[in-house]
């Protein structure tokens, strides 16, 4: 019988094969991977020889850039000759390098900044190496693919794109859309000429890691053809390493016309004049995912986005300090701490983080290059700071300083000089006003807290005095004699139970109308803890067993409390902290386990396979999460990306097949709003994770997983767990809320100091001011003496948008992302401040660049 299926199979492929004897098809070839990645010494040689040997032969370069140091090295004849080899960057020439990214990072999962810095790192470094190298066609061997990438490659000078992966799929795919070509529209509007995944290019069914377009298989193409896609074009870009030469498939052996071709030639002399329908895929429609609530992918995400966060705040505190006291920039010291962020970002950091060595595995290396980046940072940061310290100063003056471009008024902590502990002490502003305050005392220090009001990308100055501090009603907590525990401030009233575990029995946002923002009705608890601890019973929840709550800071300004609880055994602290006037609520969960106990979806031992479509860590729901049932009829979801939102489209985040994924990821926040778009509540978090929600399925957060992994990995618990997290209830939808704003207050929080400033000299500063909200600095840099100020447009409509310069401005550009002049800007006299007005769609991104910038107006 299976004599007979294997005749039946060949003679199947051999009519096949006869029917597309006269059709042509194309293919991508190339190498993937590097010095980190993989990349044997002798690697260089072998292309070489291989395109010495195989006339006919193209490849498309996807080599990490430090590649090249190493490669120099080595084996300088090899590379040699592969430069002369890539000196042809035509369409007809045969190499062509396809990915620059300094560590080809998924991008979908960090900054819309980090991926910009991915690309001009990156393309620096391989011209460094190829100086006539061109980059014209973005691809990928893995699923690096996020919405805002139209408008970052066309800034780059990119005029095509692929959105296939067919050999690499573990971490997911694109979604399958249209014929030969589309106009991918990303998120502001702007479009570049891709290749799709095929409408007809299914997911094979002999593995989780492949499409059927990997080898120009008879199938694959006569789908193609019948589709009316007359070029079809298939792809494997093979790992560095692999040995065969020329990799065309099954595809030569039936003798379809295969013709090896790069992504250039490809586009401009075989499709160039072939229809290309616009499409606007949506975040969802990047079908992704890793091994979302594992304790190791957790760290190296949390790990991650504290150095993005910091490294974005130095460089701005960096700039300040040269504008205003002419401090010589960091350009060194940023490069580097931006070189160890993005290997950091390397898609093998996130999907193989166990692989290397004891001591020296891709999470052992992340947690070496973000300490390295945010040390840095620290670093830069103080000493920007300190070049506004005054030597005729005194430790009196706490100077308070803002990266963002919106004016801020939020809580600050600063630690107490030794001279001063002990003492009673007031804060007052730069007029000698009175500032409410708290002292905070605990593991050995001193620390005044108090609410500051901090102009736009500027800094304001108050000063510590000996004295009797204002008095305000400010924020209460009391325990009232039902056993509940109550907190209020200016804008929350909030009920804590602690015989359920210490759950949030009630949310009333008192300037929302009084809105009740939890579902009583629910079964699941407000700030619930609930997972299958499937070795220990099944699902646990912490509501299972009461809790203990302990006030930590107790005061006019902040109240903090711990709920301290157990789970399955294990125990478990969460702090609330709310703040007067602010309407962020933190949260934060440590989990202290005992053992490694397995939480989600079980495995059972010796079922799992490459091969099997279904894994145990897709389900969130049966993972721990932290839940929110919420008082909002007909639910809708936003959620955030690079340099965008998407409006999620799901029933429900949940899917347990390879074949069925589904954008569950939440980058740094996701929306709630009811179906009128009347209220919301927005959850953030502070690492790319997956989120958990359905129409009959509260709000989640995924907390932890732990059980079998890809390629049979075991992801263990191995320590303690502590996540930062943070609620935010709000009127109207996200944009009219401000939750883009808010998320980025949170990861750019005020930077106070003691600054020794004297008293009426430059207290208060604001260089750049913006005269509609929703409008962000995403970055802000020099370039020898030119400032390069990048600004996007987050939650803001497409009106005109003026911004204005603490200086005398002699001249202003708009910039593409390689430098490319696009126009020039003219400037406006706004009452001693030279102005610009920019333009700019909703998520989309202009980077203004300065020339001859001059203080004046000194105080």
């Amino acid at each position: 019988m299976t004599k007979i299926r294997i005749l039946l199979s060949v003679l199947l492929l051999m009519g096949l094969a006869g029917n597309l004897s006269a059709q042509k098809a194309y293919f991508i070839d190339g190498y993937h991977g590097g010095v980190y990645g993989g990349y044997p010494d002798p690697f260089t040689r072998f292309m070489v020889d291989m395109l010495n040997k195989h006339q006919d032969w193209k490849i498309n370069i996807e080599i990490e850039p430090e590649t090249w140091d190493k490669a120099q090295q080595i084996d300088p004849a090899a590379y040699n000759e592969f430069k002369a080899l890539a000196a042809n960057q035509s369409a007809n020439g045969r190499i062509e390098f396809i990915n620059p990214a300094y560590a080809q990072s998924y991008l979908y999962n960090i900054s819309g900044e980090s991926i910009i810095r991915q690309f001009g790192y990156g393309i620096k470094k391989i011209r460094a190496h190829f100086t006539g190298a061109v980059f014209t066609t973005y691809s990928s061997e893995e699923p690096c693919f996020t919405t805002a990438l139209p408008q970052i490659l066309t800034s780059f000078g990119f005029k095509y794109a692929s959105l296939k992966n067919p050999n690499t799929c573990f971490g997911g795919y694109a979604a399958a859309h249209g014929g030969e070509l589309v106009n991918w529209i990303g998120p502001d509007g702007t479009g570049i000429t891709t290749v799709p995944r095929y409408g007809i290019e299914t997911l094979s069914n002999k593995s989780t890691w492949q499409t059927i377009g990997w080898e120009n298989s008879p199938a694959f193409v006569n789908a193609a053809y019948t589709a009316g896609i007359k070029h079809p074009v298939g792809m494997t870009i093979q790992d560095a390493g692999w040995k065969g030469g020329p990799f065309m498939g099954v595809g030569l052996r039936f003798g379809i016309q295969n013709t090896y071709t790069t992504w250039r030639n490809y586009f401009e002399n075989v499709v160039a004049g072939d229809a290309k329908p616009d499409w606007k895929p949506s975040q969802e429609d990047m079908l992704v995912n890793l091994v979302w609530g594992s304790q190791v992918t957790q760290k190296i995400a949390q790990e991650v986005r504290l150095a993005e966060n910091k490294i974005i705040s130095a460089e701005k505190m960096a700039s300040l300090a040269k504008i205003y006291n002419s401090a010589i920039y960091p350009v060194d010291s940023l490069d580097a701490a931006w070189r160890t962020l993005l290997l950091a970002q390397h898609h093998d950091c996130w999907i193989v983080p166990y692989n290397g060595k004891p001591g020296k595995t891709w999470a052992d290396e992340v947690l070496l290059w973000t300490n390295n980046t945010i040390g840095k940072s620290d670093s830069i940061i103080s000493a920007s700071a300190n070049t506004f310290t005054q030597k005729n100063g005194d430790d009196t003056s706490v100077r308070i300083y803002n990266t963002l471009g919106i004016k801020r008024e939020e809580i600050v902590t600063v630690e107490i000089p030794a001279r001063l502990k002990g003492t009673p002490l007031k804060i007052v502003d730069a007029a000698g006003m009175g500032i409410a305050s708290q002292i905070l005392s605990g593991a050995g220090t001193e620390k005044i807290m108090f609410k500051a009001r901090v102009p736009s990308m500027g800094y304001n100055t108050y000063r510590l005095l000996p004295g009797k501090p204002a008095v305000i009603k400010g924020a209460l907590f009391i325990r009232l004699p039902s056993g509940l525990y109550k907190i209020e401030t200016d804008l929350y009233k909030i009920l804590i139970d602690p015989a359920k575990g210490g759950i949030i029995k009630s949310l009333i946002a008192k300037k929302l109308n009084n809105r009740e923002f939890v579902d009583k009705a629910n079964a699941r608890g407000f700030n619930e803890l609930r997972g299958d601890f499937y070795n220990d019973g099944g699902f646990k929840s912490s509501q299972d067993k009461p809790a203990r709550v302990e006030i930590l800071q107790q005061g006019p300004l902040m109240i903090k409390l711990a709920i301290k609880g157990d789970i399955a055994g294990n125990p478990f602290t969460q702090t609330l902290t709310v703040a007067e006037g602010q309407e962020r609520i933190d949260l934060r969960v440590d989990l202290g386990w005992k053992g490694n106990p397995g939480i989600g979806e079980p495995t059972v031992a010796g079922t799992y396979k490459w091969q099997n479509p279904k894994k145990a860590f897709y389900d969130d729901r049966f993972k721990l999460l932290a839940l929110f049932p919420l008082n909002l009829a007909n639910q809708k979801v936003y959620k955030d990306a690079p340099f965008d939102v998407t409006e999620s489209k799901l029933d429900n985040t949940f899917y347990n097949s390879w074949d069925s994924i589904k954008n569950n990821v939440i980058l740094n926040w996701v929306d709630v709003t009811d179906g009128a778009g009347k209220y919301g509540i927005a959850m953030l978090t502070d690492h790319t994770t997956s989120y958990a929600h359905g129409k009959d399925f509260p709000l989640g957060l995924d907390l932890q997983y732990s059980g079998m992994g890809l390629w049979g990995r075991d992801y263990k618990i191995s320590g303690p767990t502590s996540i930062n997290y943070a609620l935010i209830p709000h009127a109207g939808k996200w944009d009219k809320s401000g939750v883009w704003t808010n998320a980025t207050k949170w990861a750019e929080p005020l930077i106070a100091i003691i600054s020794g400033a004297s008293p009426g000299k430059d207290l208060q500063r604001s260089f750049i001011e913006i005269d509609k909200p929703g409008i962000e600095i995403s970055s802000m840099v020099f370039n020898g003496d030119n400032l390069l100020v990048r600004v996007f447009n987050a939650e803001g409509n497409d009106s005109p948008k003026t911004v204005s310069f603490d200086a005398k401005v002699d001249k202003a550009e708009l910039v593409e992302l390689d430098g490319r002049k696009k126009a020039d800007v003219k400037i406006i006299d706004a009452g001693g401040r030279s102005a610009i007005n920019l333009t700019i769609p909703r998520f989309g991104f202009r980077t203004v660049k300065l020339s001859g910038i001059h203080i004046i107006n000194k105080q």
